[in-house]
């Protein structure tokens, strides 16, 4: 670190911070490329008061990740324009915002990544008002059950059905109706 020692301080301040910073934003990295980002025995979550109607929480903008996209944004942004903006005050606040930005701008990915989650568990309220094909006859009266085949989310399900009216036979096309308390379908045909 031979060029440092003859540089202006707030020129040492920036590569000071950026240094460090860097080897940790990129030890982060790679634990999160191998998965040991979850359960690494360290919580650096802290819970606040305050009271946002929104999908964004306060806690967190305060973690050790945000701490390391904040400071990767100051330090080099100071690197980068220190040869450009000559006023050390202008500098901090335009390596500030910077950081700031780093901060927004990895909470906006986050939000995105986010959206890609999908749940597709399987819960029987999601059948209501579907179609479906009987597989195997459905005795009427709900005198007994008999099976049917329907697509929920894209996956096919064979799920126990009754009906309230007469017998339906295999290979029809029945619609849920309703759901009975103990989980038991209720088809009629179409």
């Amino acid at each position: 670190m031979e060029f440092l020692e003859h540089s202006q301080p707030i020129l040492k301040l920036f590569w000071y911070i950026a240094i460090p910073t860097s080897i940790i934003f990129l030890i982060q990295t790679i634990l999160t490329v191998i998965g040991a980002d979850h359960d690494s025995g360290m919580n650096t979550d802290f819970h606040t008061d305050v009271d946002i109607h929104s999908d964004f929480d306060a806690s967190q903008l305060f973690s050790l990740r945000n701490l390391i996209n904040f400071l990767l944004g100051f330090s080099w942004s100071g690197i980068s324009f220190f040869e450009v903006i000559k006023n050390p005050m202008l500098l901090i606040g335009v390596s500030v915002l910077i950081g700031l930005v780093f901060v927004f701008m990895f909470f906006l990915i986050i939000k995105q990544i986010q959206k890609l989650a999908e749940d597709n568990s399987f819960h029987i309220s999601n059948t209501l008002n579907k179609t479906a094909e009987v597989y195997l006859t459905i005795p009427g009266n709900k005198s007994g059950k008999g099976k049917i085949m329907i697509s929920v989310n894209g996956t096919f399900h064979e799920l126990e059905a009754m009906t309230e009216s007469e017998r339906i036979t295999s290979g029809s096309t029945v619609k849920v109706v309703k759901i009975d308390n103990n989980n038991t379908i209720i088809v009629q045909t179409i």
